[in-house]
């Protein structure tokens, strides 16, 4: 684990200035605070599968223009027993006010029938190649869509991405992935060996990751190279890396060193740890955090 070892103690160290903030400091969102919110409805629920799962909510803005699109894919540690696709319902209604499309994808989890390996990764990618039976109805260019993914989801925005270079033995292959105009990575969990072994435990500790990649059934060789996006760089898609500077849950040496990695690999990346952010912030539009991951979506269109 030497090339983690780094990540690891960074990561150890900012946990400790971040439990040893002062009681006067603002207390970064929680998950509740948003859900507590009133939450806009969506255009359209779709179903791109068969199980209760296996649906997304299309977000379409005013106008008859063809729409520039984000496809969005929720945080939650991959865990079905925690809150989904609802936590990127705010974060959706503020890119159509501004006449963006929104695919806000739901997707088996692990603790559901049909979650982890391969089944969570097949409906997240299964979700987005759905895009091209509902574009023209909906005026949707896919050529230039950017996934937007946050947490547990930015580790599946980043698969996602990359799922044109997976090797043809992966169960994950498909031969006509819809290709992607760049991928944001919302405090993304990255590096799935780095997160096993350094992780906090906040999303279950290394059985979560090994639940999720099928390590009770796969090789142990094998657990990363068709699941993990540092196993997978370089990815071939432009890709902004944004983390909270004050996120207990995936701190930023986890996507520094995740952006450096793929940077090394030859892949264009940006890096972005903003400050007074912690773990939720970079969903909720009511945050100065949100600004930079708004200008961060935009930018792979200008």
């Amino acid at each position: 684990m030497n090339r983690t070892c780094g990540i690891a103690w960074a990561a150890l160290a900012l946990l400790a200035i971040f439990f040893g903030a002062s009681p006067a400091d603002a207390q970064p969102v929680d998950y509740t605070d948003l859900l507590a919110r009133p939450r806009a409805n969506p255009t359209q629920r779709i179903h791109y599968g068969d199980a209760p799962d296996q649906f997304a909510d299309l977000w379409m803005p005013a106008g008859n223009a063809m729409h520039h699109v984000v496809v969005m894919i929720h945080g939650g540690c991959w865990r079905a027993d925690l809150p989904g696709f609802e936590l990127m319902a705010y974060a959706a209604e503020d890119l159509r006010q501004r006449g963006i499309a929104v695919w806000n994808i739901e997707y088996r989890r692990i603790g559901e029938p049909g979650g982890g390996y391969p089944g969570s990764f097949e409906d997240v990618g299964n979700a987005i190649d759905w895009l091209r039976k509902i574009a023209p109805a909906n005026k949707l260019d896919i050529a230039t869509v950017v996934v937007v993914g946050h947490s547990s989801g930015g580790h599946l925005a980043l698969w996602a991405a990359a799922r044109q270079r997976l090797a043809k033995t992966s169960p994950l292959y498909r031969d006509n992935a819809l290709p992607m105009k760049g991928v944001v990575s919302l405090a993304g969990i990255a590096d799935l060996d780095a997160y096993r072994v350094y992780g906090p435990p906040v999303c279950g500790g290394p059985g979560v990751i090994d639940s999720l990649v099928g390590r009770a059934s796969r090789g142990p060789w094998d657990i990363f190279t068709d699941t993990s996006p540092a196993d997978m760089v370089p990815l071939g898609v432009p890709q902004a890396i944004i983390s909270g500077a004050r996120d207990p849950i995936v701190p930023p040496p986890f996507g520094k060193g995740y952006a450096a990695k793929a940077a090394a690999a030859g892949d264009r990346v940006q890096e972005n740890t903003i400050g007074d952010a912690g773990h939720f912030e970079l969903i909720d539009p009511n945050s100065r955090a949100f600004a930079d991951v708004r200008a961060a979506i935009i930018r792979f269109w200008d």
